[in-house]
């Protein structure tokens, strides 16, 4: 048995079509054009693709993108009065911070700054509490984008085991959050796992879907899934020149009913996730 491939490049695609047409009659009815503004601090060189790729979606879906770029020495105060200006500008909906952001930069305390109106990556806590309490205003893109996928792939998500590798505050425990609500692309069980799980295959080859955010190359391996299983691969990693995921993806596709691909498999739903919740953004702000 060979896994289907859940191709994510063109399931984005046909979300952002969708998006494409839900801009322009919100630009229409409002004459407001969805506006995101990203910071890039320093010069990583997977950051500035990422920034661009997500210009480029913006802009063939009818958005606004504006790019900040900071130099690789700024100061927190200086980002954060960059910040403080864009919270301010009433033409502004959807404010993006690439990460990782320099050493000298707490994270968190940026993060935070965002205005939870505007904070189109959900990172904000309030818009975090809002996820674990089953009535988001955004739901953080990564793990939305994994949503979508199994849905879209009919992967039954009621009552499936679904396993995480990996509890990171960007896709692991948001996700784990969203899958466990009740309701559609929902009602699964969940089990995170993380570098202190004991035992991690006993517990892989439970999951009906199996979901690798852990940022290790070709992590999991074939003797860690069960014959059937639904399997998402997060993580991207650069080896010998070449972009491969957190799952060996050669073995394990011949054992999973379903596998998506690095690359071409969740990132690009992550870009699509950006786009609707930047149009969420600017409804919610028209309204205001």
């Amino acid at each position: 048995m060979t896994a289907k491939i859940i191709d994510g490049a063109a399931i984005s695609q046909q979300i952002r079509d969708k998006l494409a047409s839900e801009v322009a009659a919100f630009r229409a009815q409002t004459g407001v054009i969805p506006h995101l503004a990203a910071v890039l601090v320093g010069e990583n060189p997977a950051s500035a693709v990422y920034v661009r790729s997500k210009q480029k979606a913006c802009e063939t879906t009818g958005l606004k993108s504006t790019l900040h770029k900071l130099p690789a020495d700024t100061t927190q105060q200086q980002l954060l009065d960059l910040i403080t200006q864009l919270n301010q500008a009433p033409d502004v909906h959807g404010i993006l911070v690439q990460l990782p952001l320099p050493k000298q930069i707490d994270q968190q305390v940026v993060l935070d700054a965002v205005t939870p109106l505007k904070d189109v990556d959900a990172f904000h806590p309030e818009n975090v509490g809002l996820i674990a309490q089953g009535r988001p205003r955004f739901l953080p893109c990564t793990p939305h984008g994994v949503q979508q996928l199994l849905m879209a792939s009919a992967t039954q998500i009621a009552g499936a085991h679904a396993v995480i590798i990996g509890r990171s505050e960007i896709v692991g425990k948001p996700l784990a959050m969203m899958l466990v609500q009740k309701g559609t692309g929902a009602d699964a069980t969940v089990t995170v796992c993380h570098s202190r799980t004991r035992n991690l295959a006993e517990i892989t080859l439970q999951a009906d879907i199996l979901i690798a955010a852990i940022g290790v190359p070709r992590f999991v391996t074939a003797n860690m899934v069960r014959p059937g299983a639904v399997v998402i691969d997060v993580g991207i990693n650069r080896v010998d020149d070449k972009l491969v995921g957190d799952v060996d993806f050669d073995a394990v596709k011949e054992i999973a009913s379903a596998i998506t691909p690095v690359p071409k498999g969740v990132g690009p739903m992550t870009i699509a996730m950006l786009l609707k919740n930047t149009l969420t953004a600017a409804r919610l702000q028209t309204k205001s």
